[in-house]
Parts: C-alpha cells; sequence; structure tokens
C-alpha cells in the first residue's frame, strides 16, 4: 500500500515546468539537480511521512538556493538535515538563516517528529529561481518578483497545489510564510480556486531572521500559538 512519502516522492520527481521564463531567469529543480538529493528526500520523507496521516499544508515561496536547493526538502539545510533530522549527508555544507529559525521553532513545538507528523511543508511554487546579482553572482528569485513570472508559472502553480491537496492534505487551514506578497498572490489564488477554509499567513523565517533576529524567540511563540490552530484530523 503505498503512503504519503510514495506520494510527496513522486510529486517531486516528476515535478516539471514546460512555460517560458523571462530572459533572465533560470529554472532551480533540485529534484532533477542529482542523484544524493533524491536519495535525501526520499530518506526524509520515508522516515517522517511514511503513513497516510493528514496533514496541514505550510506554503513558503519557492526553494532557495541553500536550503531545499541543496537538500531537496523546503527550509532544511545540509547542517539541519544531519543535527535535526539525523540524516547523513557528505557534500558541500550550507547554512540557511530560514532553515536555523525553522528548526528551533520545530524544537520548541516539540522535535521533528512530532512537527512532521502533523504539518507538511511545501512552496506556493515548488520550483525555484535564479538571475544574476549585481556583483555577477547568481542570487534566488521568487516567483512574485516580476510581473512576467508571475503569469509564466500562475497555471504551474495551482496545479501543483491541487496535486498537493490531492496527496491527503487537510483544508480546512493552510498557513503561509510571508505575510507580503507570497500572502497576497496565495490569498487571490485561494478566493478563485478555493483551495483552503482558511490561511493564516506568519512572518517569513528568512525577514525574521535578517530583520528581527532579537525577537526570534517571540516569532517562535506566534508560530506555536498558530499552528496550535490546527485541529486534530487524525483523531
Amino acid at each position: 500500500m503505498k503512503t504519503l512519502a510514495d506520494r510527496i516522492i513522486h510529486f517531486n520527481h516528476y515535478l516539471d515546468f514546460q512555460g517560458i521564463l523571462p530572459p533572465g531567469i533560470n529554472l532551480m529543480n533540485p529534484y532533477r539537480q542529482s542523484e544524493d538529493i533524491r536519495t535525501i528526500v526520499g530518506a526524509f520523507y520515508f522516515k517522517y511521512y511514511n503513513d497516510n496521516l493528514k496533514r496541514h499544508m505550510i506554503l513558503g515561496i519557492n526553494p532557495g538556493r541553500l536550503g531545499a536547493g541543496f537538500t531537496g526538502i523546503p527550509f532544511t539545510d545540509t547542517r539541519r538535515l544531519k543535527e535535526k533530522c539525523n540524516i547523513a549527508y557528505s557534500g558541500r555544507e550550507t547554512h540557511e538563516p530560514s532553515s536555523v529559525f525553522i528548526y528551533g521553532m520545530i524544537d520548541a513545538f516539540g522535535g521533528t517528529t512530532d512537527f512532521y507528523s502533523k504539518f507538511y511543508i511545501g512552496s506556493v511554487c515548488p520550483l525555484g529561481f535564479t538571475a544574476m546579482g549585481k556583483n555577477g553572482r547568481e542570487v534566488n528569485y521568487n516567483y512574485y518578483d516580476s510581473r512576467e513570472l508571475t503569469r509564466s508559472v500562475e497555471g504551474f502553480i495551482v496545479e501543483s497545489i491541487r496535486k498537493q491537496i490531492d496527496m491527503g492534505m487537510s483544508t480546512d487551514i493552510c498557513y503561509c510564510f510571508g505575510t507580503g506578497k507570497n500572502e497576497d498572490f496565495l490569498r487571490r489564488l485561494n478566493e478563485r480556486e478555493k483551495f483552503f477554509d482558511k490561511i493564516i499567513a506568519l512572518e517569513h523565517p528568512r525577514f525574521i531572521m535578517q530583520y528581527k533576529a532579537r525577537f526570534k524567540q517571540a516569532y517562535i511563540d506566534k508560530y506555536l500559538e498558530a499552528f496550535n490552530q490546527a485541529k486534530d484530523i487524525n483523531g
């Protein structure tokens, strides 16, 4: 019998955007990037999602270079992968501030096993994007950073959210990481597509770590209070 882990891995494996990207924007698909990432993804989801329990969805923006770009796991850099999830990794070490916050929050929630038994973290756009920065180095690029890109990927986003819901996710509450453009876009989309009964938006972990780091504990408390609104959907 297939489990939620099987369905998530299948979804990631077959993610494929066939649209046209604006000039200068590159697609980042970590699930086709290397066999090592596919191995990590399998290990992670079979460890935490090898059942058929429902989860509440959490949607970030899109995968970033130093988190999911290296591990295939949203908001999980290589250090947190090893230290918090106890999953082997031997490649280049990455440090992603968002991952630091998320795993601090997960520790406060009760640990990875408890958290991931109740929640599934994805992204509004499940594939990432990069562009060349002013210093000539590759930087993250968000799906909402240009109208052209947003229009190009909107159909892909709608299809991807529906596929993830159909894997066995709860639709009473969806959590959105990002209280600005990500929230605005997801709310507009939800009004039209009726994905979820309610959306609860929380400040993005990157924003917290970059601008509000001294209030980190207060934001962790805010996250925990919000997640407590998710009822026990598995009895």
